[in-house]
């Protein structure tokens, strides 16, 4: 078979995401804390959007309405808007920056020559964290080079946990000296301070810290080497032979072995606590509900229409000047249509979840109704995939407290008062497992056989999974034994 070159016309039909459409998808998804960081940049980088102060109620500030009211209408006359356009193309940056601050417009810069020093509350401090504390304390020690050497390599390799993530042969490998000085090193970081750093496992870490306290060669101890599955399940009868002592004795091993801290690093975490900003406020009122979207931080934003005018301007820029202004213009109407819409798809999404979950905010999560992105998609006749993104990051405040949008989201359960939601049932499970007696908690298949007494209809590995993701451990981790009992 031959090969040939040849032309054909095909006709095809393709999704094609358009700019506009991008950046709408783009601000709809994104969190509030992102979009405020999104419209920061934007406010900064376009020249064309600026943050509405105040509602004033005038498009343009008295300046500037005097230069545009006062061009000159004879052609051989130079205006006072071409005197300022033919000057703005020798301004420096110092220039500019005096000129913008003259007209009272606090853009954030200084004006030159004012020389004001930073305020210290500028600065922000640097807690100290796991490793500048064991740097501390190694260089407070009386070892020698080559241990202080391997000794900043095991600090290195100490995770976020405290514990050490490498081997003995691979931090030798990585100071090039020998396992016995690496050895001493690890052995060294073992004895600072939070007590059980540097350990490789958890019974070492538990093991390090017993030593601490002056319990070695004691029942604890032993429990910590010979039987932490046991301990896990709180399978107490197992010690009780393997020792041959008292529930009691064993209790009070327990006590200690609880009171050890599993993760020595945690109260040397250097990240920061992020806070939940609700998306929507609902708030009941007279008539039923109201939907306040919270804007409090989001800049107002819209188009400065001074800039705009002198865009169109003959004769006013070249021509690669005015493409990137008009490339700009365009960013911030899309902008500004995208935000728009980004609210207006939210409070509809609210309302639709209002009108479904009603019962839910009139009285409690156990009147949490089935629902889906697909119902509400139907309802307000949107894609699917809008609904999803809608719903993703985003949180909703009522009376009930902070939710993310997901909560209002689960499938169904049979009983006797109808279809129930996925959300309520772990409600359900969650309740049970608060007013279960400690001594004798309920197994997943005794929950099953309770939720079935309501007529709802689940499999036990349902129930598991609900148990798992409500974060309640198993029947034989949440018995409790009463000491002297």
């Amino acid at each position: 078979m031959a090969l040939e070159h040849k032309l054909e016309l095909k006709l095809a039909q393709k999704l094609i995401l358009t700019p506009q459409l991008q950046l709408a998808i783009k601000l709809l998804q994104m969190p509030q804390l992102e979009l405020l960081e999104t419209l920061t940049q934007e406010l900064t980088e376009n020249p064309f959007l600026e943050e509405i102060a105040e509602d004033t109620g005038e498009e343009f500030s008295r300046e500037e309405r005097e230069t545009v009211e006062s061009e000159a209408a004879s052609d051989d006359a130079e205006s006072p808007l071409e005197k300022m356009m033919s000057n703005l193309g020798g301004f420096g940056v110092d220039e500019y920056f005096e000129e913008r601050g003259s007209d009272g417009r606090d853009l954030g810069y200084f004006v030159p020559g004012i020389n004001t020093p930073p305020s210290f509350e500028q600065f922000e401090s640097k807690s100290p964290d796991i490793y500048d504390h064991l740097l501390w304390q190694l260089r407070l020690s009386d070892s020698d080079e080559h241990i202080k050497t391997a000794g900043e390599a095991v600090i290195g390799n100490i995770d976020e946990n405290g514990y050490l993530a490498a081997t003995e042969e691979e931090i030798a490998k990585l100071v090039d000296t020998d396992i016995a000085i690496v050895k001493t090193a690890i052995e060294l970081v073992q004895k600072f301070d939070p007590p059980g750093i540097g350990a490789r496992d958890i019974k070492e870490c538990l093991l390090l810290q017993i030593k601490q306290l002056g319990l070695a060669g004691s029942l604890v101890e032993s429990i910590i080497i010979n039987n932490m599955d046991e301990l896990k399940n709180k399978n107490y009868n197992q010690i009780i032979r393997m020792y041959n002592i008292t529930l009691d004795d064993v209790l009070a091993a327990v006590k200690v072995i609880e009171g050890l801290e599993p993760k020595p690093a945690r109260n040397f975490s250097g990240s920061s606590t992020n806070y939940v900003i609700p998306d929507v406020f609902i708030v009941k009122v007279d008539e039923g509900y109201q939907i306040i979207l919270n804007d409090e931080r989001i800049p107002r934003i819209r188009i400065n229409n001074f800039y705009k005018k002198l865009l169109f301007q003959k004769n006013s820029f070249s021509k690669e000047e005015k493409q990137f202004l008009d490339e700009k213009l365009r960013s911030a109407t899309w902008l500004l249509k995208s935000l728009d819409q980004r609210n207006k798809t939210i409070y509809r999404v609210t309302e639709s979840i209002l009108k479904f979950q009603e019962d839910f905010f009139d009285k409690d999560v156990s009147y949490m109704k089935p629902l889906n992105l697909k119902g509400i998609a139907r309802d307000l006749n949107l894609h699917e995939s809008t609904i999803s993104r809608v719903t993703s990051n985003k949180y909703l405040s009522c009376s009930h407290g902070v939710f993310c949008f997901k909560f209002f989201f689960g499938g169904a359960f049979q009983s006797q008062r109808g279809e129930k939601s996925s959300t309520s049932v772990k409600d359900l499970i969650r309740k049970m497992v608060s007013e279960e007696d400690p001594g004798k908690p309920f197994s997943d298949q005794r929950i099953v056989e309770l939720l079935q007494n309501g007529n709802i209809v689940i499999a036990r590995r349902t129930v598991a999974k609900y148990r798992e993701e409500l974060k309640i451990p198993s029947q034989n981790q949440r018995r409790k034994f009463d000491q002297g009992g």
